[in-house]
C-alpha cells in the first residue's frame, strides 16, 4: 500500500486523510450500484452484504483495543452491524444471497494512529449513507433503510465530535502518516469486496 509522500510532511491530519484517500473514495463512489438513479432493493441488499463483510470484521477487531479511538475518552463506540443485520432481515427486503463470510485479518498490533485512520473511513461512510438515504427513502419504501438513515439527528454531530478527537490525537507527522495508511487500508478492503 502506497501513501502519497506529501501526506507525511504536514501537520493537518484531516487534509492528509482527504488527500491520501481521495482516489480510492472516488473509485468507490463511482462504482456503487446503490448510487445509480435506478437503484433497487436488490442493489441495497448487495450493498449491505458488501458492507457486512467489511464492517463486521473491522468492528470485531476494533473491539479488542481500549485506547486511541476506542478509549473511554473518545467518542462512544457505535456498532453498525446490528443495523446491517436488521435491514437485511426486514420483510420488505427481497431474497438474495447471504452476506459473504467476513475475513478478519486486520493487524493485531495496529497503532492508535492507524486505527484512527480506519475509524475515519468508517465514520465517514455514515455521511455518504445519509446522502443515499435522502435520495432513496421514497424510492425503496417501504423498507426503512435504517442503516443508511443512522441516528435521528443525522451523522453531523457525531462526525464533528469524531473529527475533533482525531485532530487532538493524531498530530505528529509519523502519526498522520500511520492514520493515512489505516484509512487507505480500510478503503482497499472495501474496494476488494465490490461485486
Amino acid at each position: 500500500m502506497i501513501v502519497p509522500s506529501s501526506v507525511s510532511t504536514g501537520p493537518d491530519v484531516l487534509s492528509a486523510l482527504r488527500l491520501a484517500t481521495a482516489e480510492r473514495h472516488a473509485i468507490l463512489d463511482g462504482g456503487l450500484a446503490i448510487a445509480a438513479p435506478d437503484a433497487s432493493l436488490h442493489d441495497y441488499r448487495a450493498h449491505l452484504a458488501m458492507l457486512h463483510a467489511w464492517l463486521g470484521p473491522a468492528e470485531c477487531w476494533l473491539a479488542g483495543f481500549d485506547d486511541g479511538p476506542q478509549a473511554p475518552a473518545a467518542p462512544a463506540v457505535l456498532l453498525r452491524t446490528p443495523l446491517l443485520d436488521a435491514d437485511l432481515a426486514h420483510p420488505a427486503m427481497p431474497p438474495g444471497p447471504a452476506a459473504r463470510a467476513p475475513e478478519s485479518d486486520w493487524p493485531i498490533g495496529a497503532s492508535q494512529a492507524y486505527r484512527w485512520g480506519v475509524c475515519y473511513v468508517i465514520e465517514g461512510s455514515q455521511l455518504g449513507g445519509s446522502v443515499l438515504y435522502r435520495r432513496l427513502a421514497e424510492q425503496l419504501a417501504p423498507h426503512p433503510l435504517a442503516f443508511l438513515r443512522g441516528s435521528i439527528e443525522g451523522p453531523g454531530p457525531r462526525w464533528r465530535e469524531f473529527m475533533e478527537a482525531l485532530k487532538a490525537a493524531v498530530q505528529s507527522p509519523d502519526a498522520v502518516a500511520e492514520a493515512c495508511t489505516g484509512a487507505c487500508d480500510a478503503f482497499d478492503r472495501i474496494l476488494a469486496l465490490r461485486p
